[in-house]
């Protein structure tokens, strides 16, 4: 297979000559990534009622939070990089709070929560991490 081929299946982009997925191999995107799908499995079993409510609202943040991470990574300035990084720090706030709902209204019990806030604990610190490194 010559070079061409292997770059094109790779997913480069001629024009910027950066990776395109890239922002994959950042840690801080993959436990971003692991907390949405935490997030997913944890909000399964809640009421109907919450279908379109406080299940989907904790659904858009956590997609929001990794979403954010990586259309971050493609940014070429670091104001910009920040900008959308502090979008996803305030998606993780919203998330969090809308944790301590669940447990307060009874959807979780302490044990689901407490894998819930480790989880969103460490994807707070490595964003922060990654934020200072940025600057």
């Amino acid at each position: 297979m010559n070079r061409k081929v292997e770059k094109s299946r790779a997913g480069s982009s001629s024009k910027t000559g950066r990776w395109i997925g890239g922002y994959r191999k950042l840690i801080v995107w993959i436990e971003a990534k692991r907390l949405t799908t935490l997030v997913y499995r944890l909000t399964e079993n809640f009421p109907r009622s919450e279908e379109f409510g406080l299940k989907a609202q904790m659904r858009r943040a956590a997609v929001s939070i990794m979403s954010n991470i990586a259309e971050g990574w493609l940014r070429r300035s670091s104001k910009d990089k920040l900008h959308f990084l502090e979008i996803a720090e305030g998606s993780l706030l919203e998330l969090e709070s809308e944790g301590e709902i669940c447990l307060e209204v009874g959807y979780w019990k302490e044990k689901e929560y407490q894998v819930f806030d480790k989880q969103r604990a460490k994807v707070a610190y490595l964003l922060y991490r990654y934020k200072k490194r940025i600057t």
